[in-house]
């Protein structure tokens, strides 16, 4: 089977980027600086949702369902660059499925943006045909290629309109939900020195992606009753061995 690689992304305003480009006092506080960016884009789009090009990436959550186990977990170096090549390097080495909700609308446009940015090196996921010729017609960039699956995207019928939030379709599937500090606390948390709790909300969302993920490969068929079970056991069983609090939380939400 080929490995599966789910995943999920969490980031902060990039400070150092926007003093930059709006040439702020290098003793302007952190808190000041976002602010300049959330202003100016609330000007711009009436929300002061950042572009892909201003989120730092600072945790990156991960499920590998590779030959007879599962692996849950993130990746968040101290530089940004680091955790963006270790990324990549997976990709590199086991050319996984990948699987995301709203990936294609958001996590993809980010990293890309930000491995440009550091000097990231991504063969395998940019190759389109070039060295290997069967991604001429599935690789990770086609929309409607299957190496990167949006199961939002998919689900939506490619119509933004019909974009629905993980957190709702997991928790409608029986699944636990969001876990911890939530998406729009992720920058008062980095603040406060909360890592380990970003971390633990983009690994629960993680789970949940990949479990609805189980669920859309039984729908097509592609997993069998028994299979699908089996599948959500293995995670399941994984998680139960594991200490960190966020799990229990989780285990405990997981209905179904």
């Amino acid at each position: 089977m080929k490995p599966v690689l789910a995943f999920d992304i969490e980031t902060i305003p990039d400070v150092a980027g926007i003093r930059r480009l709006h040439d702020l006092p290098a003793d302007l506080p952190d808190h000041e600086v976002a602010e300049v960016a959330f202003q100016k884009r609330r000007a711009q789009t009436g929300n002061d949702f950042l572009g892909p090009q201003l989120h730092r990436v600072v945790v990156i959550g991960c499920v590998l369902r590779e030959g007879d186990s599962i692996k849950v977990f993130s990746i968040g170096e101290a530089a940004e660059k680091e955790t963006l090549q270790r990324f990549y390097d997976g990709i590199e080495k086991l050319v996984p499925q990948l699987v995301s909700w709203n990936g294609g609308g958001f996590d993809l446009p980010v990293l890309n943006y930000r491995a440009l940015i550091n000097g990231v090196a991504a063969p395998k996921f940019w190759d389109q045909g070039e060295d290997d010729k069967d991604f001429r017609w599935n690789n990770y960039l086609g929309r409607y290629h299957a190496r990167h699956l949006d199961l939002m995207d998919v689900l939506a019928m490619y119509q933004p309109r019909n974009n629905a939030p993980l957190d709702d379709v997991a928790q409608l599937a029986g699944f636990p939900g969001k876990v911890g500090v939530g998406g729009a606390q992720v920058w008062s948390a980095w603040q406060a020195g909360k890592l380990a709790e970003i971390r633990s909300y983009c690994e629960a969302d993680t789970a949940n992606t990949y479990l609805l993920y189980l669920r859309f490969q039984r729908l097509r068929g592609v997993l069998t009753a028994d299979q699908y079970r089996k599948e959500c056991a293995l995670l399941r069983g994984v998680l139960e061995q594991r200490p960190e609090p966020h799990w229990r939380e989780f285990l405990s939400l997981w209905k179904i």
